[in-house]
């Protein structure tokens, strides 16, 4: 494993590779309010068969700096981010696998920009949740009432902390980059989940796709997503036995259960069946 810190939307965001760097090239996206670590039991695997594996920390998560505007209610601002990631490594037409608010970018990524991919595969992931969680509540939580929060305690603590001959704008943002799991983070990431509108722009959609739901996901509506699969052309839909909202973290060995995923979307290898059980 290698990792950079590289500017991308006017922050500095972390960024861990496998492979070789003439591999197959592969975007992993992860979950709201996570990082790229939810990826490290499949990344070697991935990279022994070939991949150049790319994880990024969205901004505001992990290792990575917070978006300059804040945090980020609105899924297609990660997308875009997503892009300029994709050309700051100079990464020709990779593939691109996400889940849950990663899913949804995938599919944003594949609505807005198809012809520069390779394929996708977006799980957990719908083009629309109905409103589900709602996005008035969700803004509630927001807003801390009565006591400060957990997180405005570590923020204001480590301010108290830093020394007075730090500029304001750095000890501001090494106060930020302490709250990790930051609920203000995981609440907006939800927000863009639960108000991002894909499904006029999945007819437009011309690389490969596979769209992959847990059977046992509470947060998702198979049916939901077999719809969504059924406006993309030509595109994949597969449902797993016994597994929710985490493929890549539940399902062990996943590393080849996504090879053989990307080698179908390439033509390399039988199509999955609609239905399957966990390995």
């Amino acid at each position: 494993m290698r990792a950079d810190y590289l500017e991308i939307g006017g922050a500095l965001a972390f960024v861990e590779q496998h492979g070789p760097e003439d591999g197959i090239p592969l975007l992993c996206l992860h979950t709201a309010g996570q990082s790229g670590v939810q990826w490290r039991g499949c990344s070697a695997g991935l990279a022994e068969r070939g991949y150049r594996v790319v994880v990024p920390d969205l901004p505001g998560h992990g290792r990575s700096e917070p978006a300059r505007g804040g945090p980020v209610t609105d899924l297609g601002t990660y997308a875009q981010w997503c892009l300029e990631l994709v050309e700051a490594l100079g990464l020709q037409r990779p593939y691109v696998a996400g889940c849950s608010i990663g899913g949804k970018i995938t599919l944003d990524l594949a609505c807005r920009a198809s012809d520069r991919l390779a394929g996708v595969v977006a799980m957990a992931a719908d083009a629309w949740t109905g409103g589900r969680p709602g996005e008035r509540g969700l803004r509630r939580e927001l807003s801390d009432v009565a006591a400060a929060s957990r997180t405005d305690r570590t923020y204001l603590g480590t301010l108290a902390v830093v020394g007075r001959s730090v500029p304001r704008e750095r000890a501001e943002l090494i106060a930020t980059m302490h709250r990790r799991e930051d609920p203000a983070v995981s609440t907006s990431d939800l927000i863009g989940w639960t108000t991002h509108d894909l499904r006029d722009a999945l007819a437009g959609v011309t690389c490969p796709a596979h769209l992959v739901v847990g059977a046992d996901d509470l947060w998702l509506d198979a049916e939901a997503v077999r719809w969504a699969a059924g406006r993309i052309p030509g595109a994949r839909c597969t449902v797993l036995s016994g597994i929710g909202h985490y493929p890549m973290e539940e399902i062990e060995g996943f590393a080849a259960v996504l090879d053989g995923w990307l080698r179908a979307l390439a033509g390399t290898s039988a199509p999955q069946p609609e239905e399957v059980a966990a390995p």
